[in-house]
């Protein structure tokens, strides 16, 4: 039997916002072996779960639907953000890491 994953997907790089990772993501692992195709070369697969994508607004409400549906899940919890404290002062201490050069 497949598990499903339940996670919080991370930021891509060229976000600056939060936006995209405030709901969270039930999806299916790959049942089948990725081919490449023989006309074009792209991958091919007959598994049509992978294209699945569930969107939850809570951990709790998809995992309401995995028991509701009867789905084996696993749930990945987000790691916390560390935020370091910045100043522009920083840039100029005596105590600097690192060359400062322009």
């Amino acid at each position: 039997m497949r598990v499903a994953k339940i996670y919080k997907p991370a930021k891509t790089a060229t976000q600056s916002g939060r936006g995209k990772t405030k709901r969270w993501v039930l999806e299916y692992p790959r049942a089948s072996k990725v081919v490449p195709e023989p006309l074009m070369g792209w991958q091919a697969s007959a598994d049509t779960a992978q294209q699945v994508k569930l969107y939850f607004k809570s951990s709790y409400a998809a995992i309401a639907y995995c028991r509701a549906h009867n789905l084996a899940f696993e749930v990945v919890k987000p790691k916390q953000r560390r935020l370091r404290r910045k100043a522009y002062a920083d840039n100029f201490a005596f105590d600097r890491v690192g060359s400062w050069t322009h």
